[in-house]
This record gives structure tokens, C-alpha cells and sequence, in this order.
């Protein structure tokens, strides 16, 4: 069977996304180890929390992350997507681990609008042949907790959401693919998702 590995460095909800892969049909493991995660068939970076913080955490994980771009499916979940960026704007400029060109940046106050966005919203699929979501219906509600999001070009988008501003709510370069949403947290949608990445695994 292929090793899905899940990327344990500190922070993020690593149980749940194991709970929920796991439900999904695959055996996974939570490893902080660099060989392990070399030699994995698939690795998912989930992440909850600050983004410098996140990368300082990663330290010389980040490597075994860039070198697995291109032959090996990362799928990064809330912050884990937003590290895979170039860059983000929390607490001033830091650099991302690159593998999806864009930035990382606050959502803009706005009357009638709270930050985070909390809570289920829709998606809708703007690369209709992306794997991740085969057979996943446009509109599809997604359960979300940020209050940053990608500023991305259009090609590396697959699904948008509208808060505030419209978002690339999922993104994609090569074997990289990024959920700003919580699959682990999107009922039978998140379940089918995961399904999919463990299918390109």
C-alpha cells in the first residue's frame, strides 16, 4: 500500500486530518522525520495558526517539501496552502516554501463582514478537469477558519470562493494542490476530496 505521510511540526490539527484520511481509506502516518516524509508517496501539511511561526517550525522539513514538488502529490490544508506560497503579508513580509507562485494576504475590514471567515461557505470549480475534484458538485459548501487568503493568477486557481473579496479557496502547481478550507471538517465533500487525493497518490 502507498504511504500517505502527514507532516508533524507543531502545529495543526494532525489528528483529525489522520481521523479523517483514514476514514477515507487510507493508512497514514504522522511523522516529523526527514526520511520518512522523503520516501513518502504522498504528504499532506496541514496547519492551523501564524504563518512565520509555521515556516520557523517546518525548519529543515521545508526541504524534503520543495525536493517532493513535481514527483510526489502535497496537498496542504489551511495554513499548510499557504505556506506552500511564495510569500505572505502576516506580520510583515516572510517567505513561503515556493512551490505555488502568489502571496498571502488579509482580508480587508468591511462593514457586515467578521474576520476570520468562519464557517461553511461555496465553492466554485474554476478548473472543471482538476482530480481533486472529480465528481465533486460546483457549489459545493466547504467549512473554513482564515483570515488570510491567496492572491494567486488565475492559472494556478481551481476553486473560488466570494468573502469580501473573491479567493482561490483551492490552488494547484504540478503535484502541489492547496485547500484553504478544512477537509478534514466538510463532512461527506471534504471526505469525497480526500478520497481523490488519496486516488493520485
Amino acid at each position: 500500500m502507498n504511504s500517505i505521510v502527514i507532516v508533524d511540526y507543531g502545529l495543526g490539527n494532525m489528528r483529525s486530518v489522520s481521523k479523517a484520511v483514514q476514514k477515507a481509506g487510507a493508512e497514514v502516518l504522522i511523522s516529523h522525520d526527514l526520511e520518512e516524509i522523503r520516501s513518502a508517496d504522498g504528504i499532506i501539511l496541514p496547519g492551523v495558526g501564524a504563518f512565520h511561526e509555521g515556516m520557523t517550525q517546518l525548519a529543515d522539513l521545508s526541504q524534503a517539501l520543495i525536493e517532493s514538488e513535481g514527483h510526489v502529490p502535497i496537498l496542504g490544508i489551511c495554513l499548510g496552502m499557504q505556506m506552500m506560497m511564495e510569500f505572505s503579508e502576516e506580520h510583515g513580509l516572510h517567505q513561503g516554501l515556493g512551490l505555488i507562485p502568489g502571496t498571502v494576504r488579509r482580508f480587508s475590514d468591511m462593514p457586515g463582514y467578521k474576520i476570520p471567515h468562519m464557517g461553511w461557505n461555496q465553492i466554485t470549480i474554476e478548473k472543471q478537469d482538476d482530480p481533486l475534484f472529480e465528481g465533486i458538485p460546483n457549489h459545493s459548501y466547504v467549512y473554513f477558519v482564515h483570515s488570510y487568503w491567496a492572491d494567486t493568477p488565475a492559472e494556478y486557481c481551481i476553486t473560488s470562493t466570494d468573502y469580501i473579496n473573491t479567493f482561490a479557496s483551492s490552488i494547484r502547481n504540478g503535484t502541489a494542490v492547496g485547500v484553504q478550507f478544512h477537509p478534514e471538517k466538510s463532512g461527506e465533500c471534504g471526505l469525497a476530496i480526500l478520497r481523490n487525493f488519496i486516488g493520485l497518490v
